[in-house]
């Protein structure tokens, strides 16, 4: 058990990795593409990967299970990613990444209110605390101050709450049974076709010209293969594992990965406040992992 949650450990961190690094790929491939045609580009990317994994069909045993599925694919693949993208219109970038480090603190109110978990120590409150100063820090480095925009502030809180309730369905998910590439693979069909509907109302009209280019051409290739394919596995892998609070609190990390990717890639200055941000989000986030384990819900096993 105890190697298994070291497992659980490292896919977490390579899932907020690889995550962490997305937005790379996402400004430049926005040069050419709308958000909306990016999330369903990598997300069929995704779900045909999938299918070439483990070509196996999903036979759900009970078919109220399909709901959970269904308000999987609706919260983390379509509402979650088109209200941080609209967000992203309305108000800063700092603001977002702000806003929706609250997901962690979300998720742990949610798995005490319906997945019957522990309520969270105050190791755990500390270690948010701790944690949302330094990504504060991060966001706000060279910002005169949190700008005050209603509209993108609401679907940015929005956000973190829809993706805390994904991660809830994916720990209720777990407990079916199921083989996890298959329910992931179920959660992205029913999130395309909730998206669906999105490309008739947004900007959605795809050319050849745009596939031609090879930094395109990679740069979909590593959101739909890396980031949508392989992270939402290992997520939901990492969920089942440590369970579903210890799994989130890896989300602090991402403006850490962020950070760093800015100094390699795009090589932009790093800062003292940045430095220093890290640190505390590291603090936080160690506080947090070394809080008392969840109790998860009596589940058979699932395999891998």
């Amino acid at each position: 058990m105890k190697s298994k949650n070291i497992i659980g450990h490292i896919t977490s961190f390579l899932t907020i990795f690889i995550w962490g690094t997305t937005f790379i790929s996402t400004k430049v491939l926005l040069q050419d593409f709308t958000p909306v045609e990016i999330l369903m580009i990598r997300f069929l990317m995704g779900y045909i990967a999938l299918w070439l994994v483990f070509p196996h069909h999903l036979k759900v045993i009970n078919p109220k299970q399909n709901i959970y599925f269904a308000a999987a694919g609706l919260c983390g693949i379509t509402l979650y990613y088109l209200f941080e993208n609209i967000a992203l219109t309305y108000t800063l970038a700092s603001n977002v990444g702000i806003i929706v480090s609250i997901s962690p603190f979300v998720t742990a109110i949610f798995s005490c209110i319906f997945l019957k978990d522990k309520r969270p120590g105050i190791r755990f409150i500390i270690g948010f605390l701790i944690a949302m100063t330094g990504i504060c820090l991060i966001s706000l480095n060279g910002s005169k101050s949190f700008a005050i925009s209603p509209i993108g502030n609401i679907l940015a809180i929005l956000a973190s709450i829809i993706w805390a309730a994904y991660s809830t369905l994916v720990k209720k998910i777990s407990t079916f049974g199921y083989h996890i590439i298959q329910t992931t693979r179920l959660t992205f069909f029913y999130g395309i076709l909730f998206m669906l509907p999105c490309c008739f109302v947004l900007d959605f009209n795809l050319h050849v010209s745009q596939f031609m280019s090879i930094t395109n051409f990679f740069n979909l290739l590593f959101l739909g293969l890396g980031a949508s394919a392989i992270c939402f596995v290992t997520w939901s892998f990492s969920v089942k594992t440590l369970g579903v609070v210890k799994t989130s609190v890896y989300i602090y990390m991402i403006p850490v990965i962020s950070v760093i990717a800015s100094v390699l890639i795009l090589r932009e200055p790093v800062t003292l406040v940045s430095v220093f941000g890290i640190s505390l989000i590291l603090l936080g986030l160690f506080l947090s992992e070394s809080s008392k384990k969840e109790t998860a819900p009596n589940s058979p096993q699932t395999s891998w």
